[in-house]
């Protein structure tokens, strides 16, 4: 009797709240250990979910610096071509005027693109500072570096090219060619890692969600056959308690009769 006494309505009351909040542990009074580390668990999520976006703004940005470094790749190419044109011993000087006019113009559009290209008004083309802009990309905040490739005129060296002049130097562009084609390596390269990292922040964050769900989430098929046999316990109690109150009753009649 005295084990049956034991279980109140206290059991029922939580089994039937696991059981509508599909939650084994709602207050700390139900697993102290356990909401402490489901809170654990929580922070963890969190950190992953936000590391992600902050890794997707990353690629974000990679993906317009590139963006931009192709453009400047296509006018130095065009300015290649001048230059070669401009090299032809057969051309005048008022032909290299007209085609210096044109390499102007692709002068200022490079330099247009490199002022220009941001991500949120960061510039990603313009890095007088060296400064390497870090990404903040897991749970822990673990720092990832998002490089940026100057693409202005004078870090190209491009700045003076003028095929008006005598022995102008078509090298020139070959290296700001090279440079560029350097920069858009790493610039690629990034990308693909913030990819990486952006699947494995995915997999971390799935794997610490299922362990806390397997921690905390009610299994309801063996809820529902503690709540029956909770109920069947209260029952019997319930019944022994109406058979005690009945024998109380004779035998105070039977005092009573003698």
């Amino acid at each position: 009797m005295s084990s049956i006494n034991t279980i109140g309505q206290a059991g029922s009351s939580y089994l039937y709240g696991a059981l509508s909040s599909g939650k084994r542990i709602n207050t700390a009074a139900d697993g102290a250990a356990e909401m402490a580390i489901s809170q654990e668990f929580d922070r963890q999520n969190g950190g992953f979910e936000v590391g992600t976006r902050n890794l997707k703004d990353a690629k974000n940005a990679a993906n317009i610096a590139d963006g931009a470094l192709d453009g400047i790749t296509g006018s130095l190419q065009r300015m290649r071509e001048l230059a070669v044109q401009a090299s032809n011993g057969l051309l005048s000087d008022d032909d290299r005027s007209y085609i210096q006019a044109e390499i102007d113009q692709l002068k200022k559009g490079i330099g247009d693109i490199a002022d220009k290209a941001n991500f949120n008004g960061i510039p990603l083309l313009d890095n007088e500072d060296g400064k390497v802009l870090l990404i903040s990309s897991d749970a822990n905040g673990t720092q990832r570096p998002l490089s940026r490739v100057d693409g202005s005129l004078e870090a190209l060296g491009i700045k003076d090219f003028d095929v008006t002049k005598d022995g102008f130097d078509i090298g020139a562009i070959d290296k700001a060619l090279k440079t560029l084609n350097g920069g858009r390596s790493q610039v690629g390269a990034q990308s693909n890692s913030f990819d990486v990292a952006i699947g494995i922040n995915g997999v971390s964050d799935y794997n610490t969600y299922a362990s806390k769900s397997s921690m905390m989430d009610t299994e309801y098929g063996s809820y529902v056959s503690k709540l029956k046999n909770q109920n069947i316990l209260e029952q019997t109690r319930a019944e022994m308690m109406r058979k005690k109150r009945e024998d109380a009753a004779r035998q105070t009649m039977g005092i009573i009769g003698n």
